[in-house]
């Protein structure tokens, strides 16, 4: 086995909630298997989205706009795997970890002073409605994220029917996070 830096983002502005615990426990099985695990709760911190300003890199860092992305930049210049744990906000990921996963532009860019090691990830969503198909826009649009910018998917859980704290205990969530964390 080969350990892995694993830097597993957060987004939900509820501490302990559903998708919190799926990070927990996602993050039991990754350390379990012997690997570095970092969880940053972009929720918990104040980072604004990208504004498209060009600026990049301009003063050797990722971003020209001071926030708390300035913590994140380097977790995530240090990750091998990358894992999103996001409840399900209108379809797609909440506002907090949207803002993170837009300022990853700087990293993208031709001046960039340092880049990505990142090559795997993994999606961890949980919402209210019943219905499966309603995680399909944040599924596509995590695919595109992983396409573009040439990881490997290691694994999607899409959780239905949790809304209040706690109901993904009522679920085989938990098991199937903390399997796909013993797989990294």
């Amino acid at each position: 086995m080969i350990k892995k830096n694993v830097l597993v983002l957060t987004g939900s502005p509820r501490k302990n909630g559903n998708s919190d615990r799926m990070a927990e426990a996602f993050i039991r099985g990754a350390v379990s298997a012997g690997h570095d695990v970092i969880k940053f709760e972009t929720a918990a911190k104040k980072i604004g989205g990208c504004k498209g300003c060009e600026k990049c890199w301009s003063k050797d860092q990722p971003c020209v706009n001071r926030d708390d992305f300035d913590q994140l930049a380097p977790l995530l210049e240090g990750a091998d795997v990358l894992v999103f744990c996001t409840p399900l906000y209108w379809f797609t990921f909440s506002a907090p970890i949207k803002a993170a996963i837009e300022r990853l532009y700087a990293y993208l860019r031709d001046n960039r002073k340092r880049s990505l090691k990142i090559k795997e990830s993994y999606l961890l969503v949980c919402g209210a409605d019943p219905q499966q198909k309603i995680f399909d826009g944040i599924i596509a649009t995590y695919r595109e994220i992983v396409s573009f910018l040439e990881w490997t998917d290691r694994g999607i859980l899409a959780v239905p029917k949790v809304s209040d704290v706690g109901d993904i205990e009522h679920t085989d969530a938990l098991i199937k996070a903390e399997d796909l964390g013993k797989i990294v």
